[in-house]
């Protein structure tokens, strides 16, 4: 049976990556109608269509995942926008739904908000001991500011809010352009296009020894049900594989799920960001959840999805 305690569920970018896998986790999971909204509806940075949008649609729950995000080459190009875009649309949401006495708002963080010497693996715990990495500073920095919003207005208010934690998250639907993406999107293209065209080899940037925690989206989308039936803290909640896996495997892994038969060639110049980051699930298991999918199964679906969806105009290029 269906969860019935919400009436409606309005999601912000619903048209984007998350929101293609958690919309439909949604509509499954609970009786109430989910209102699925995108930048064509509602631009969020323009003053007053928050509120507009609050107003119009008069959710009992909001599952806001309208964001700019992209991968570090982006970022490192555009700071001010990751900055102000976010800031803008996550503050005036927010404010918008408790305004509007808004039962319940669930959002999503990236692990990039941890500081850059944070110790792996790193635990919710870690989050307020230093700077994040400074390439991507601007998106995560405003994005850690939905911590800093969902105490305060818990605190002063009582409105319930929960801000989770994804790792290093890929899947259909992601963002496949080589200046915006991150790394599984940008190599799952590569490897593909030169499969086409017949090339012996594919660049890959830097030196392939970082390590990172990667999460197959569907495996995210799956939980947020589950919170938003049963966890009411402002307290963050890491979700990710806790798996520890090497760039250079990554390539690897890639190469087989995309059948490019060539070599893959480092090009070392371009630097590695972090060495090593992972994270502690610990709390997310004490909760009875868990992102198990493995990454090559992932990866051959993402895989997979990116060929066909290429040819129909579905993908972001």
């Amino acid at each position: 049976m269906k969860d019935s305690r919400f009436k409606k569920i309005l999601v912000t970018g619903a048209t984007g990556f998350m929101g293609h896998h958690i919309v439909p986790q949604l509509t499954e999971n609970f009786s109430a109608e989910v209102i699925a909204v995108g930048r064509k509806d509602y631009d969020l940075l323009k003053p007053g269509l928050p509120e507009a949008m609050i107003r119009d649609t008069q959710p009992d729950c909001v599952v806001h995942l309208a964001a700019k995000s992209g991968g570090i080459v982006d970022n490192k190009k555009r700071p001010a926008d990751y900055y102000y875009e976010n800031m803008v649309m996550n503050t005036h949401v927010f404010h918008a739904a408790f305004e509007a006495g808004v039962a319940k708002l669930l959002t999503l963080m990236g692990g990039c908000s941890y500081p850059a010497k944070a110790v792996s693996p790193i635990g919710e715990d870690q989050m307020w001991n230093g700077f994040p990495q400074i390439e991507s500073a601007g998106y995560s920095v405003a994005k850690k500011m939905l911590l800093v919003q969902s105490w305060a207005y818990r605190q002063q208010h009582g409105f319930n809010s929960v801000v989770l934690i994804p790792g290093n998250l890929y899947g259909e639907w992601d963002n496949f352009n080589l200046e915006q993406s991150h790394v599984i999107p940008a190599l799952i293209r590569k490897y593909i296009e030169a499969r086409d065209a017949n090339q012996p080899t594919v660049m890959a940037l830097g030196t392939g020894k970082p390590t990172r925690d990667f999460v197959y989206a569907g495996d995210v989308a799956a939980t947020i049900p589950w919170f938003l039936a049963h966890y009411d803290s402002s307290e963050p909640v890491n979700i990710s594989s806790g798996t520890r896996t090497s760039i250079k495997e990554l390539a690897e892994s890639v190469k087989e799920a995309t059948g490019f038969q060539g070599d893959i060639v480092w090009d070392t110049s371009k630097p590695d960001g972090q060495m090593d980051k992972i994270f502690d699930v610990t709390r997310l298991h004490a909760l009875g959840l868990a992102c198990n999918t493995p990454l090559r199964e992932g990866l051959k679906r993402t895989a997979a999805w990116f060929d066909e969806a290429r040819k129909t105009g579905k993908v972001r290029l």
